[in-house]
């Protein structure tokens, strides 16, 4: 069965940091990454990355997210800095084949993020 459980999530002020971290089990996937979904608003890629190191991000996060992984644990964290208030959203770990199919793969149950202004 595949799992992705996601940790990290949080209340932080505007500035601040937070890191969150995806383990997937039951399943070796060469794309990971996450999305987010704020409210009234549609799920949007934020960052991926591929089992050789290859990543892609959403403009509006360039320069202070950073995404990463650990393969050997199957595990993938996405180092969020400086935060603003428009960061804030339900994130969602995904996991697939590629990053441009992984949305048809598998998902994690979601984990909030709120950066007070």
């Amino acid at each position: 069965q595949v799992q992705l459980v996601e940790s990290g999530g949080g209340l932080v002020q505007a500035g601040g940091s937070l890191r969150l971290s995806c383990a997937a089990s039951g399943r070796i996937f060469n794309a990971m990454g996450w999305y987010r979904q704020a409210p009234g608003k549609q799920r949007e890629l934020v960052a991926a990355i591929t089992s050789g190191g290859s990543t892609n991000y959403a403009d509006s996060v360039k320069g202070r997210f950073t995404i990463s992984r650990d393969n050997a644990k199957n595990t993938v964290y996405l180092q969020m800095n400086s935060l603003k208030p428009e960061d804030t959203g339900v994130y969602y770990c995904n996991a697939g084949l590629t990053i441009a199919t992984m949305r048809m793969g598998y998902w994690g149950q979601g984990t909030q993020v709120t950066v007070s202004s």
